[in-house]
C-alpha cells in the first residue's frame, strides 16, 4: 500500500489527510489550542452524589465533568488496587467519599467540550509516547489487544518489567512490537522527564490553571498515525518541514529520507486533489461506485448512516445485489467513520437482507473493515431489519462540527460552513488567484466573515497581505449568506480612490455590535455602507448606534 501523509500549514490553521493508494482515508484539522491530552489543576466546585460525579473548574469555559469511575483504578483483572485495597471494596466507595467543594485535584481531559457540555477529565494521568503510555497515577503493565502473538506479548511484558518506573504504570503501544529494550527504555525515559515537568509546573501554577498542554496536531500525527510504512511525507511550511525532520530524526530515523517540502505553486492540497473531498464532507450523502449511496445524519446524542441502493440494479439477482450493494457499503462507512472523525453511538441501517448467511457475511466483513481503524471500535449484532448498533470512541468533535456551526437562518435545525471555516476558504482562493494582474485583492463577505478574514486588532488580514504580497480590501455585504463570498482582483491606487473614504479625527456613524470572534467580549462598528470599525470601549454600547471619531486607518 502506498501511504503518505501531506500537511498544509498556515498561522490560523493545520490540516493533515492521510492517503493510501491516492484515496484520501483519515483527515484532521486544528485551528486553536486542544485540550483533550492536556492536564489541569482544578478545584472541586460541586460534588453530585445523585451522578456520582462532580463538576471541577479547571479554567475553562465550563466547568469539566468527573465521573466516578474516572477516579478509581481501572480493573485489570489481578482484583488488588495499587495501595493494596481490593478494588471491589474500592469500587463501592461514592463521590462525595473522595472528593469535596474547594479541593484542588490533578486531572486530564480525555474528552473534550462538545455543544453545550463541558469537557470531561480523569485522575488517571497518561502520557503517550511513541511506543509507550507512561501513567504516574498508576502501578499496572499492560500490552497493547492489537499486539496478538503470544511469545511477543511475554516479551514486550518482561522488558516493561525492567524499565517500568518504580510506582509508575506503564502501557506498550501496539508501534512497541519488534521494538529493542533500548528504543522502549528512551521512550520512557522522554515521558519521566516531561511527568517531571508537570509537577514542577503545578507547584508553581495556582489552581485553576493547565500545568501540561498536549502536542500539536502535527506532532500528535508523528507520534500517533505514521509508522515505517508510510512511503511519504509532504510539508508546505520550511519552518514546519525543518521541525518534523528533528522529531523524525529521533523518533523515526529510518523515515527522515522520505520527508519532503512542498515548493509547487498550486496549493498543496489542490496538487493531491485532497480539496474537492474534503468538499464532500459538507454533505451528508454519499455516493458509491455501484450507484449506492450513503446517507450520514450526525447527531449530539447519536450519528445515524443509511444505506440506500440507488442506481444499483445488479446483474444475478436481489439478494445478491443487495449484498453486494451492503458489502460496498460497508467499506465506505468504515471510511466515513475514519474521515469524519465520528465517534459516539452509531447506527448503520443497511438494506434488508432475508438470508441470515448473507447478514453473518456482511457483519464479519464489516468487522474486518473496522480492525483497519486506530480508534477503538465495538460492534453488535445485525438484526432482522438489516440494523448494527456500534461504538466508536470520541475525544472531541467530529471534522463536520469542528468546521461548521448551526446555521443562524433556521435557529440551529442544520448546520453551515463557521465563519472561520469560510474565512479560510477566502484566504485558499486568494492564494489560488495570485497568477492574476493587479497588485490588490478586494474582498466582499458577510459581516461574520468579514470580522474573522481581519481578526483582532487586523492581525490576520495583515498576516495575509504579508504572505501573499497583496494588499487587501476587506468589505461586509449583509446581503450575503454566510458562506457566500466576492473576490476581485486590482490596482491599489483604484481600491483606496474608491473604497477609503475616512480619514483620521473624523466623526462617523455605526451600529455597535458584539464580536463574533470566539473568546472575544469586544464591541465593533459597522457602516451602513459595510465598513469595519475596531471600537476602544465600546462594549456598553452594544446595540446601539453611537458617533465615534477615527484614530487609524489600516
Amino acid at each position: 500500500m502506498n501511504r503518505q501523509i501531506v500537511v498544509n500549514f498556515t498561522p490560523r490553521e493545520t490540516r493533515i489527510a492521510v492517503l493510501e493508494d491516492g484515496r484520501l482515508m483519515e483527515f484532521r484539522v486544528e485551528r486553536e489550542e486542544r485540550v483533550v491530552g492536556s492536564i489541569y489543576k482544578g478545584i472541586v466546585q460541586n460534588v453530585l452524589p445523585g451522578m456520582d460525579a462532580a463538576f471541577v473548574d479547571i479554567g475553562l469555559e465550563r466547568n469539566a465533568f468527573l465521573y466516578v469511575a474516572d477516579i478509581l483504578p481501572e480493573d485489570e483483572g489481578d482484583g488488588e488496587s495499587p495501595a493494596g485495597i481490593k478494588r471491589s471494596e474500592l469500587r463501592r466507595r461514592k463521590i462525595k467519599d473522595l472528593l469535596k467543594p474547594g479541593q484542588e485535584v490533578m486531572v486530564q481531559v480525555i474528552k473534550g467540550p462538545r455543544g453545550t457540555k463541558g469537557a470531561r477529565v480523569s485522575t488517571r494521568i497518561a502520557l503517550p509516547g511513541r511506543y509507550v503510555v507512561l501513567m504516574p497515577t498508576l502501578n499496572h503493565l499492560g500490552v497493547s489487544r492489537k499486539i496478538e502473538d503470544r511469545k511477543e506479548r511475554d516479551r514486550l511484558k518482561r522488558i516493561g518489567e525492567k524499565i517500568r518506573p518504580e510506582g509508575f504504570g506503564l502501557i506498550m503501544r501496539t508501534e512497541c512490537e519488534q521494538r529493542t529494550q533500548t528504543e522502549l527504555k528512551q521512550d520512557v525515559r522522554y515521558l519521566q522527564n516531561a511527568w517531571s515537568t508537570v509537577v514542577e509546573s503545578a507547584k508553581s501554577h495556582r489552581a485553576p490553571s493547565c500545568v501540561y498542554r498536549d502536542q500539536s496536531l502535527l506532532y500528535r500525527t508523528l507520534r500517533d498515525i505514521v509508522t515505517e510504512d508510510v512511503t511519504k511525507i509532504v510539508i508546505d511550511d520550511p519552518d514546519e518541514f525543518e521541525k518534523v525532520h528533528a522529531v523524525t530524526e529521533i523518533l523515526m530515523p529510518k523515515l527522515r529520507d522520505r520527508i519532503f517540502l512542498y515548493d509547487g505553486d498550486n496549493p498543496i492540497f489542490d496538487h493531491y486533489n485532497i480539496e474537492k473531498d474534503l468538499e464532500r464532507l459538507l454533505d451528508n450523502k454519499v455516493w458509491l461506485k455501484s450507484g449506492s449511496y450513503l446517507v450520514i445524519d450526525e447527531m449530539e446524542a447519536i450519528t445515524a448512516i443509511d444505506v440506500n441502493t440507488g442506481k444499483h440494479v445488479g446483474t444475478v439477482n436481489l439478494a445478491d445485489t443487495i449484498l453486494q450493494a451492503n458489502l460496498e457499503a460497508s467499506e465506505e462507512v468504515g471510511r466515513q467513520l475514519r474521515l469524519r472523525d465520528i465517534g459516539g453511538i452509531i447506527v448503520v441501517d443497511f438494506i434488508d437482507m432475508a438470508s441470515a448467511n448473507d447478514r453473518k457475511k456482511l457483519l464479519k466483513h464489516f468487522q474486518e473493515v473496522l480492525k483497519r481503524d486506530r480508534a477503538r471500535t465495538r460492534v453488535g449484532r445485525i438484526s432482522s431489519l438489516g440494523l448494527v448498533e456500534m461504538t466508536r470512541k470520541r475525544t472531541g468533535e467530529s471534522v463536520t462540527e469542528s468546521i461548521t456551526s448551526l446555521c443562524p437562518e433556521c435557529e440551529g435545525q442544520g448546520r453551515v460552513p463557521s465563519t472561520e471555516t469560510v474565512s479560510l476558504w477566502v484566504e485558499r482562493d486568494l492564494q489560488r488567484a495570485l497568477g492574476s494582474p493587479g497588485n490588490a485583492f478586494y474582498v466582499e463577505c458577510s459581516p461574520a466573515v468579514c470580522e474573522s478574514l481581519i481578526g483582532p486588532d487586523g492581525e490576520n488580514v495583515e498576516e495575509l497581505e504579508h504572505r501573499l504580497r497583496r494588499a487587501i480590501y476587506v468589505r461586509s455585504n449583509p446581503t450575503l449568506a454566510q458562506d457566500e463570498y466576492r473576490i476581485e482582483e486590482a490596482e491599489i491606487t483604484e481600491l483606496d480612490r474608491e473604497l477609503v473614504p475616512f480619514r483620521r479625527a473624523q466623526v462617523i456613524e455605526c451600529n455597535v455590535r458584539a464580536s463574533t470572534l470566539p473568546g472575544s467580549t469586544k464591541a465593533v462598528g459597522w457602516t451602513d455602507d459595510g465598513y469595519y470599525l475596531e471600537l476602544t470601549e465600546g462594549e456598553a454600547h452594544i446595540g446601539k448606534r453611537v458617533k465615534v471619531c477615527v484614530e487609524d486607518i489600516r
